[in-house]
């Protein structure tokens, strides 16, 4: 497991507005061997998702291996168990990857 590898993983419900449920996502940053959490950020197939700030667009590519149009939603970065991470479907490659943490770092201010 590296950071920009989509997996499927299962989200808890929270009971927000939050995704939840068995979905893609992105892996960000795997936490230390001392910790069995892992950041990640959940992918949505609908497209009208991209119209929030801090998401965007990954189409399907051999790479992804995603079936359909998907949206990264940075600004849901979350932390789950190690355990709630399935299958590896693919990888978002270097591009996505930068865009990606050009994103997280201006969410975050850093």
């Amino acid at each position: 497991m590296q950071a920009g590898d989509i997996y499927l993983v299962e989200i808890p419900p929270s009971g927000g507005h939050e995704q939840a449920g068995l979905r893609p996502a992105v892996i960000v940053q795997i936490a230390s061997e001392k910790l069995s959490a892992v950041l990640i950020v959940p992918l949505t197939s609908k497209q009208k998702a991209s119209d929030f700030p801090f998401t965007f667009i990954i189409e399907p590519h051999r790479l992804n291996n995603l079936d359909t149009v998907s949206v990264a939603l940075i600004f849901q970065l979350r932390a789950i168990d190690k355990r709630r991470v399935k299958n590896k479907i693919g990888e978002i490659g270097l591009e996505k990857m930068k865009l990606l943490k050009q994103n997280l770092k201006e969410i975050m201010g850093l």
